[in-house]
């Protein structure tokens, strides 16, 4: 991402969003899902992509027999990478949260399909364009949320902190926030201080979950990660950054967070699934890491 660009839900980083949607709807079909979207396919039809975003078996059976949705088999990644999320907010409520915050929300419902603890609020901050897609999908389908739902529609890279807490954040509340598909995308210097900002909005007892990779390099020869790109009629490395940096659960651990990260490919096996030579580079990389608050 450069400075000043924005997008809409079928250009740049919104496309990629549309294309995990398309990977959650897959993921649905299955009889062994991890987890369940039931808004993910209507999102993925109403954005008339300028790419096939197959959501069901039958669509990826019409595409042609090398295209990657037929190969690559995305929905395993989304699938391990969304119950892996979803699975840390219902912790975080099992533990007293009750604030969420969803960072580059794109097309996540979780608001929607997850079942929230009583009492929580959740906040999603993205680009106004892609918010207000995403709402008019959900109003369409009569789609109400299961927590008090508050959207924050501004760009990450402006002053997003004083936006939540005009829209209500109470920083001295506990909080569970989540950066999923969003690291890769910012140069360094915007990874720290996303990390800063959260530290500092964040009470003790807080929760974070990170989708982080170990090198980003490492991406850049995932061929399978290239070709959805070229699928799409975009250049993944014009979005993701390679620059060095910081490894994220160092930068948190000197901010005081107790930290925990297991592999892509662990945490795989643990829900029952293997990702050897699915997405290669990406899912021998990647990694989750969650952090907590103590002081």
């Amino acid at each position: 991402m450069t400075t000043g660009q924005q997008w809409d839900i079928v250009t740049s980083v919104g496309l990629t969003a549309l294309g995990v949607a398309a990977a959650r709807a897959l993921e649905t079909h299955r009889e062994d899902r991890l987890m369940s979207d039931p808004f993910a396919a209507a999102f993925v039809k109403a954005a008339d992509a300028p790419a096939p975003m197959p959501t069901s078996p039958e669509e990826v059976a019409q595409l042609p027999a090398d295209s990657i949705w037929a190969q690559a088999q995305m929905e395993d990644y989304m699938g391990v990478r969304s119950r892996c999320f979803d699975d840390f907010f219902t912790e975080a409520g099992e533990a007293g949260i009750r604030q969420a915050v969803i960072l580059a929300s794109g097309l996540d419902a979780r608001a929607h399909r997850l079942d929230w603890a009583k009492g929580t609020t959740v906040f999603e901050i993205d680009q106004p364009k892609v918010l207000e897609f995403k709402q008019t999908v959900l109003d369409g389908l009569d789609a109400a949320p299961k927590c008090a739902h508050r959207p924050v529609p501004i760009d990450l890279r402006e002053d997003w902190a004083s936006a939540l807490i005009s829209a209500g954040f109470d920083p001295e509340a506990p909080t569970a926030w989540l950066a999923e598909g969003l690291l890769p995308y910012l140069p360094p210097e915007a990874e720290q201080q996303l990390l800063a900002g959260i530290d500092k909005l964040s009470a003790s007892g807080s929760r974070l979950a990170v989708e982080d990779f170990q090198n980003v390099t490492r991406l850049f020869e995932d061929e399978n990660l290239a070709e959805f790109g070229q699928e799409w009629g975009i250049d993944m490395r014009e979005l993701l950054h390679s620059d060095d940096r910081p490894e994220s659960p160092d930068v948190l651990r000197g901010f005081g967070w107790e930290v925990e990260s297991e592999g892509a490919e662990d945490k795989a096996l643990r829900y029952g699934r293997d990702l050897n030579g699915m997405f290669g580079q990406m899912a021998d990389a990647g990694r989750f890491v969650v952090a907590r608050k103590t002081a």
